[in-house]
C-alpha cells in the first residue's frame, strides 16, 4: 500500500486583525513558512514536486495564484510549481489531502501543503464585494442557483445559529466554552507548547488572539451578532492573519532523503452537507474518516475541531459523545484566531506536534466549511 507521511510542519504566529502581521504581504508571510519547511527537513528545494496552498480571499495581494507567487518569493527554484486551492475554511486541509493523494499514488514524492490569509489586508468576502463593485456579478445569482434556492441568504452566522437551535445549545453554554478556549490557549503559551511549531516573524513569536482579561461577565454584556441570535463576537472565531505548511512525503522519499516522519496520514475525507445549516458537516465527515481508517472515537487521543463558532464544536461533541478534554486541548480559533486559508494547516501543525510531544498514537482533525462542506483527516504517530 502506498503511504503519505508528514515530515515537517511549521506555522507563523497568528496575528490579530490590525495586529503585528497586518502589514505583511501574504506572499512574504507564506515564504517564511516555505523556507522553514526546507530548512527543517533538509531536502534539496529542487526536489519539491509541487506547492499546494489554501487561500480563500483570492483578490488583490492574494490573487493570481498566491502559491506560485510565494514559491518565487521564498527563493525556491523556478522549477517548483504552485497552485492555490479554495475550499473555504478547509482550504489548506484540502491542500494536505491533495498532497497525500498525490504522493500515495506514486505520482509525486515531495509536496508542500500550506495555507495563508492576511485578513487585515484582504477582509472576509473581499472577492465578492470587489466583484460586485466592479459590476462583475455575484457568485450566487445564476439562474440555476435561483431556481433551486431563490434569494435565500446563505451565511455561516445563520448556520451556526441553526446548529445551536437544533442541538439545544444556549448562549451561556457557548460562552463557557469560549472562555475555556482562551484558558487553554493561554496555558499552552505559558507552557511553551507551540514553541517547536512557530517561526517568529518580525520578532513576534506568540499568537496574539488569546485574551487574558476576558470573563463570562464581559461576554454576557456583548450584543448578539444579529437580532434573536445566540451568537456574539466572543463565541465566534477571530479574523486573523497567518500562514502554515506541512511537507508531505512518500515512503520512497522518506528513504531517499533520509527523512524522519512525524505522522502518517491514515485516512482523509471530504463531504458536502446542508448549505442552510452549512457547518454541521463535521459530524458525518468524522464518521466517514474514522471508518476509512478502521478506528473509533475511543481510539483518538487528540481531536482538533475548528472553532468557527462555539456551537459547531459543542454540537459535534454532543452528537459523537466526544471527550471535551481531548477536544481542542490547546485552545481553538475562538482564542487563537482563524486566518481562513491557513487554519487547516495551522490546526494540523499544532496537532502533529502535540501528538509527538505527548506520544498520542491517533489524532483527528475536522473543519466545517462555507457552502456546506467538511474535511476530516486521521493521523497515526510515527515512532
Amino acid at each position: 500500500m502506498m503511504e503519505a507521511f508528514v515530515v515537517a510542519a511549521v506555522r507563523t504566529p497568528v496575528g490579530r486583525r490590525g495586529g503585528a502581521l497586518a502589514h505583511m504581504h501574504p506572499a512574504d508571510l507564506s515564504a517564511v513558512v516555505l523556507r522553514e519547511l526546507i530548512e527543517r527537513s533538509g531536502v534539496d528545494p529542487s526536489a519539491i514536486d509541487d506547492v499546494l496552498m489554501g487561500c480563500v480571499g483570492q483578490v488583490g495581494a492574494q490573487a493570481s495564484n498566491i502559491a506560485r507567487t510565494a514559491v518565487l518569493s521564498a527563493g525556491l527554484p523556478e522549477t517548483v510549481p504552485g497552485t492555490t486551492i479554495d475550499r473555504q475554511c478547509g482550504s489548506s486541509q484540502q491542500a494536505v489531502h491533495f498532497a497525500a493523494a498525490s504522493v500515495a499514488s506514486g505520482m509525486q514524492d515531495l509536496v508542500i501543503a500550506a495555507g495563508v490569509e492576511v485578513m487585515s489586508l484582504v477582509p472576509l468576502g473581499s472577492a465578492t464585494t470587489a466583484g460586485e463593485a466592479a459590476q462583475l456579478g455575484h457568485p450566487r445569482k445564476g439562474q440555476s442557483w435561483q431556481q433551486r434556492f431563490g434569494n435565500h441568504a446563505f451565511t455561516q452566522f445563520a448556520g451556526a445559529d441553526l446548529i445551536a437551535e437544533r442541538w439545544k445549545i444556549t448562549r451561556e453554554q457557548m460562552e463557557v466554552y469560549a472562555l475555556e478556549s482562551h484558558r487553554r490557549a493561554i496555558t499552552a503559551q505559558e507552557e511553551h507548547s507551540f514553541a517547536d511549531e512557530i517561526i517568529a516573524v518580525n520578532d513576534i513569536a506568540d499568537d496574539e488572539g488569546p485574551r487574558r482579561n476576558t470573563s463570562l461577565k464581559k461576554m454576557a454584556g456583548l450584543d448578539p451578532l444579529s437580532v434573536d441570535s445566540r451568537l456574539t463576537a466572543a463565541t465566534s472565531s477571530q479574523l486573523s492573519d497567518g500562514a502554515a505548511g506541512l511537507l508531505i512525503a512518500s515512503a520512497r522519499a522518506v528513504q531517499t532523503h533520509n527523512l524522519k516522519p512525524i505522522a502518517r496520514i491514515s485516512a482523509a475525507d471530504v463531504i458536502g452537507s446542508d448549505p442552510y445549516e452549512m457547518l454541521s458537516g463535521t459530524i458525518p465527515a468524522t464518521r466517514r474518516a474514522l471508518k476509512k481508517a478502521g478506528r473509533s472515537m475511543a481510539d483518538i487521543g487528540h481531536f482538533e475541531v475548528n472553532e468557527a463558532f462555539a456551537s459547531v464544536v459543542l454540537a459535534w461533541q454532543k452528537e459523537l459523545n466526544a471527550d471535551p478534554e481531548m477536544t481542542n486541548p490547546l485552545g481553538g480559533a475562538i482564542a487563537l484566531g482563524h486566518p481562513l486559508g491557513a487554519t487547516g494547516a495551522r490546526l494540523m501543525t499544532s496537532l502533529v506536534h502535540a501528538m509527538r510531544r505527548n506520544q498520542t498514537q491517533w489524532g483527528l482533525q475536522v473543519m466545517c466549511e462555507g457552502g456546506g462542506m467538511a474535511n476530516a483527516t486521521v493521523f497515526e504517530l510515527m515512532t
